[in-house]
């Protein structure tokens, strides 16, 4: 009983959760950005290139075999990775500098003075009142 009281509390700690939610939002930010680029960037490259679908740029290897597919080095879906990996950094870069900016900002503000305690007051007034006094 005590593992599972112990492993409840390291998955309710928070960090397993906000790791599992990160995790989540990874995948499907991944997909987002494997079709921004598979269905939006690599199209338009292609097409300034001069209509080139980089999924089918590959290299054939080697003899081919009846029923059988030829071994082929296939390059074109390798620059599409890179590409996708390059979005992917930049969006993750763009979050991270948005992030630390606004800790920045937050860390930035100055915090209001406390008001004085009733004793600094008393104390203020007491050496106000001396200094008259010396004074004269």
């Amino acid at each position: 009983m005590k593992l599972v009281d112990e492993f409840k509390a390291f998955v309710m700690r928070g960090n397993v959760v906000d790791m599992a939610v990160g995790v989540i939002i990874g995948a499907a930010f991944g997909k987002i950005v494997t079709s921004l680029v598979n269905d939006i960037f690599m199209p338009i490259i292609g097409m300034i290139i001069g209509n080139v679908d980089f999924t089918s740029l590959e290299i054939k290897i080697g003899e081919p075999v009846e029923g059988a597919e030829q071994a082929a080095i296939k390059y074109g879906m390798f620059i599409q990775e890179i590409v996708n990996f390059l979005i992917i950094a930049l969006c993750i870069f763009m979050v991270i500098k948005l992030i630390n900016k606004a800790k920045k900002k937050k860390e930035e503000e100055p915090a209001p003075a406390p008001e004085p305690t009733k004793e600094e007051v008393l104390l203020t007034e007491i050496r106000d009142a001396l200094k008259k006094m010396a004074d004269k």
